[in-house]
C-alpha cells in the first residue's frame, strides 16, 4: 500500500515537472485572433498566411477570426428584394484597386462591371427645387443612336464646367498614382508602424492635413464644378461635404471614375474567400467584450462566455462603436462614425416631387448638392423590370420617414432600411490612431480608415499590418541575419526596414 502511494506521488510529481517545463519552452508558432470579418480581418489572415510560408520567418499557428453577427464581409453586405441581390455597403471598385482584383481572381470570382449602355446613365443634379443639370434621358434604340446620346451628353457636362473637368481629372490621377506605391515589391516597401509614415512616404500624408475644398481651390477647380459635380461625389461616396480632407475626398472622386467594378454576387464574397482560404476557425455570432494582457499573452472573453487565449491580436473593425472593455487600458484619439442610411424601395418614384410630369424624365441618377433641407443625398436605379415597376437605393444622412417616401414614390412595394456605421467622419487636419495599441502584439488594421475608407484601403492596411505582425515577432524572438532572404520572389524580409 506504501508503495503504491509513494509510486502515485513520484508519478504526479515527474508529471508536474515535466509539464513545468514545458511550460517554460518556447512556442513554436505564434496564435493569432483577429475581431472582425471584414476586408480588414479577412486580409490580415489572408497575408498573415502567405508571408509566414517563408522559412525565414515566424510561423503563424491558429488563427481565430470573431464576427459578431451571422455572416462575414463586415461592411460589404447584399439586401435580396424580389428576388434579386443588391450591394447594400462597399459596393464599388476601382480598376486600379490591384488587391482586390488579386483576391477576385485568385478566387475565382466574377466580376460585374456597369451598364455599358450610355443612354441607361442619365444623371441630374438636384437642388430641393429643381434640377441644376440634367443629362438627356433617352430610350435605346440603336448603337448609332446611343453613341450620339453619349457625345451629347459629354458636351453638355463640358460645357456646364470648362477644363477644370481636366484639373480634376488630374488631380484624382495623381492621388492614385501616390497611392499604387503601396503595391510596389517588398525589398523597395518598408514596414510601416504607424499610419503617419504610411502616408508620409507614399506623399499623401498632407493631402489629410487641409480640407478638399482647400486642395480643389489650389488645384484651380471651378466653384461650379466643386459645388455641383464633385459635392454630389463626397454625398454619394461619403455622406459629407468638401470639409472633408484631402485625401478621402480624392477617394471618392476616384470613385466616379470610369471602369468602376464589383463582384458577382456581393463584394462579401472576397472576405468569405480569403477566410475559407487561410485555414482560420471562424466565430460567428460572437462578440468580443474584453481583451486583457496577461503576461505572454491576451485573453479575449466572449459575450458567449468563452475565453481565448492568444499570443497576438488583431483589431480588424472599427472601435468607435465598439464596448470591448481593455486591461490595461488603451487610448486612441476620439473619432466618429458617419451613419449613411441605405434605403431600397422597390416601387415608382413620383414625378410631381421633381417638379416633372413623368416618370420617364427622372434620371438613373440623382445627385444633390450640400443644402441644409435636403432629405437625401442620392436616388438611383437598381434594376427596372417595367415602366411602373423599379429598384431604387437611396442614400441619407438621417433615416427617411414613410411620410417622407410616399411623397417622394407613388407606389411603393417593398422597402428595406438599413443604417450603416459606414466609415469614419473625415475633418482635418486628421489624427490617426497607431497600428499598434500597446507597443507589444495588439494590432489596430482600421487606423489607417481615417485617410480613407474603401474596401482597397482596408486590404493594404492589412497588409501592412501582417507585415507588422511578422517583423516584430521575428524580431523579438529570433537571432538571424538581420536581411535574411526568402527563396520567393516576391517576398523578403519583413523586419529588415525596423
Amino acid at each position: 500500500m506504501v508503495s503504491a502511494l509513494i509510486f502515485c506521488l513520484l508519478f504526479m510529481l515527474s508529471t508536474l515537472s515535466a509539464q513545468a517545463v514545458a511550460s517554460l519552452e518556447p512556442s513554436p508558432s505564434t496564435s493569432v485572433c483577429i475581431i472582425g470579418s471584414g476586408i480588414a480581418g479577412s486580409s490580415v489572415a489572408h497575408f498573415l498566411r502567405r508571408y509566414s510560408a517563408d522559412p525565414l520567418l515566424p510561423t503563424v499557428n491558429g488563427i481565430r477570426i470573431f464576427e459578431r453577427h451571422q455572416i462575414v464581409g463586415g461592411r460589404m453586405a447584399t439586401v435580396s428584394i424580389g428576388g434579386d441581390t443588391f450591394e447594400a455597403g462597399a459596393s464599388i471598385l476601382h480598376p486600379k484597386n490591384y488587391h482586390a482584383l488579386n483576391f477576385t481572381k485568385s478566387l475565382n470570382l466574377l466580376i460585374k462591371e456597369p451598364s455599358s449602355d450610355s443612354s441607361e446613365s442619365s444623371f441630374g443634379i438636384w437642388d430641393g427645387t429643381g434640377f441644376v443639370f440634367k443629362t438627356i434621358i433617352s430610350s435605346p434604340k440603336s448603337p448609332v443612336y446611343t453613341n450620339i446620346v453619349s457625345t451629347v451628353n459629354s458636351l453638355l457636362i463640358f460645357f456646364r464646367y470648362g477644363f477644370s473637368l481636366y484639373r480634376m481629372q488630374r488631380f484624382v490621377d495623381n492621388t492614385v498614382g501616390s497611392f499604387l506605391k503601396y503595391y510596389t515589391d517588398l525589398a523597395s516597401r518598408p514596414v510601416f508602424e504607424t499610419v503617419d509614415e504610411m502616408l508620409n512616404w507614399s506623399g499623401l500624408y498632407g493631402l489629410t492635413r487641409r480640407t478638399l475644398q482647400e486642395e480643389l481651390v489650389d488645384a484651380g477647380l471651378s466653384p461650379r464644378l466643386m459645388s455641383e459635380l464633385i459635392t454630389v461625389i463626397t454625398r454619394i461616396n461619403y455622406g459629407q461635404s468638401l470639409a472633408i480632407s484631402g485625401l478621402a475626398g480624392a477617394v471618392s472622386m476616384a470613385g466616379s471614375d470610369a471602369g468602376l467594378w464589383s463582384v458577382e454576387g456581393g463584394n462579401w464574397q472576397i472576405a468569405a474567400g480569403l477566410i475559407n482560404n487561410s485555414d482560420v476557425t471562424l466565430h460567428l455570432n460572437e462578440e468580443i467584450e474584453s481583451i486583457t494582457h496577461l503576461g505572454d499573452y491576451y485573453e479575449l472573453n466572449s459575450t458567449k462566455g468563452n475565453s481565448y487565449a492568444c499570443e497576438v491580436t488583431v483589431i480588424a473593425t472599427p472601435l468607435d462603436e465598439l464596448n470591448i472593455q481593455f486591461n490595461p487600458p488603451i487610448s486612441i484619439p476620439e473619432r466618429k462614425l458617419q451613419h449613411t442610411h441605405a434605403t431600397f424601395v422597390r416601387g415608382l418614384l413620383n414625378p410631381a416631387y421633381f417638379g416633372l410630369r413623368y416618370v420617364s424624365e427622372i434620371p438613373k441618377l440623382v445627385g444633390t448638392i450640400e443644402a441644409p433641407d435636403l432629405p437625401f443625398s442620392s436616388i438611383s436605379i437598381l434594376k427596372k423590370y417595367s415602366e411602373e415597376d423599379m429598384t431604387h437605393k437611396i442614400f441619407s444622412r438621417k433615416p427617411l420617414t414613410d411620410a417622407l417616401l410616399d411623397q417622394i414614390f407613388s407606389v411603393r412595394k417593398e422597402t428595406i432600411r438599413i443604417d450603416w456605421g459606414a466609415y469614419p467622419h473625415f475633418t482635418a487636419p486628421e489624427v490617426f490612431a497607431p497600428f499598434v495599441l500597446d507597443d507589444l502584439h495588439l494590432y489596430y488594421s482600421n487606423a489607417f480608415e481615417n485617410a480613407a475608407s474603401t474596401i482597397e484601403t482596408g486590404a493594404v492596411a492589412a497588409e501592412n499590418v501582417a507585415r507588422l505582425i511578422l517583423s516584430r515577432l521575428s524580431y523579438q524572438t529570433t537571432s538571424r541575419s538581420p536581411n535574411p532572404k526568402s527563396s520567393a520572389p516576391d517576398e523578403v524580409d519583413l523586419h529588415s526596414e525596423l
